[in-house]
């Protein structure tokens, strides 16, 4: 079982959680003004990274609060988690340091 550590609450098992999927997306600040094509590779190209990987994760079955999760896509570790900085540029405040 995957253990999370909320921020708020501590570690908890990884059913307590939603992931968001990656972490470092901006919005585009006009999106009217984006073609079609630029719109759809906004919405739905990730980079699908194999390795260290930041995530946006939701504690949806506890406090319900929004954070940031450095995790290892192939071998599941997780090397941190902290709030958000802001929702519109997601950033570690206290990331723990990480093996590579």
């Amino acid at each position: 079982m995957l253990l999370i550590k909320c921020p708020w609450c501590g570690s908890r098992a990884e059913t307590e959680f939603s992931c968001g999927g990656e972490a470092d997306i901006s919005r585009p600040v006009e999106p009217a003004s984006l073609s079609d094509e630029a719109w759809a590779d906004y919405l739905f190209m990730r980079k699908n990274t194999r390795g260290w990987h930041r995530e946006l994760w939701n504690h949806s079955q506890g406090c319900r609060q929004w954070f940031v999760v450095e995790r290892n896509t192939v071998t599941y570790q997780v090397a941190g988690s902290s709030k958000l900085v802001s929702p519109a540029t997601p950033t570690l405040q206290d990331n723990e340091s990480r093996a590579d």
